[in-house]
């Protein structure tokens, strides 16, 4: 089995020695150097270098700001009236999906990969990524961590600064490392 087969299938792979993984990330990096250095007036170029760089977004759709890095791009869903905010990072080993008209804040890091524990196998550039999934109308306020396996339901609110490492339901208001439900919001005004 290939290195990129066992990525996709979500087992222990070698991305740091596998020449395919390589030019992937390699490719992703030119087009997110091309997009985060195009003038922010020249909408159609940043439309058309997001359409080569993330294929399973409608670029027409979202709005992305620069700074705004990936590994892959091909890994990454954004529904439409989504907004993402200057220096977001998505690690997209594994799918990240957010919904529709979800806001991320700046500096915001979207982590898929895990490492092993053990130094010596850790040391041979294995890991392991979990998708990550955002409901519709989730906020992620600034400078949020989101780690590998994480969900998080319809209509939540991630305050500043936090470490989500567990899921979170839909409709609560979650803060803190490590972030935790503080109270109930509701998704009536959602669903209006």
């Amino acid at each position: 089995m290939e290195e990129k087969d066992k990525m996709l299938a979500g087992q222990w792979y070698n991305a740091n020695y596998d020449n395919e993984l390589i030019g992937e990330r390699l490719f992703a990096k030119e087009l997110c150097f091309d997009y985060n250095n195009t003038r922010p007036k020249d909408l159609n170029r940043k439309r058309n270098i997001l359409r080569k760089l993330l294929p399973n977004v409608e670029a027409e759709l979202v709005e992305i700001l620069s700074p705004f890095m990936v590994d892959y791009g091909y890994h990454v869903w954004i529904g439409a009236g989504s907004f993402v905010n200057h220096n977001v990072y998505f690690m997209d080993c594994a799918e990240i999906h957010l919904g529709k008209k979800c806001f991320v804040g700046p500096n915001c890091g979207f982590y898929t990969a895990l490492h092993p524990l053990d130094a010596v196998k850790r040391g041979e550039g294995l890991e392991m990524a979990k998708p990550i999934t955002l409901g519709d109308n989730v906020w992620i306020g600034a400078d949020v961590s989101v780690l590998p396996g994480v969900k998080i339901g319809e209509g939540s609110v991630i305050g500043a600064k936090s470490l989500v490492k567990d899921d979170i339901p839909a409709g609560v208001l979650a803060v803190g490392n490590p972030c935790k439900v503080v109270k109930k919001i509701g998704l009536e005004t959602l669903r209006v």
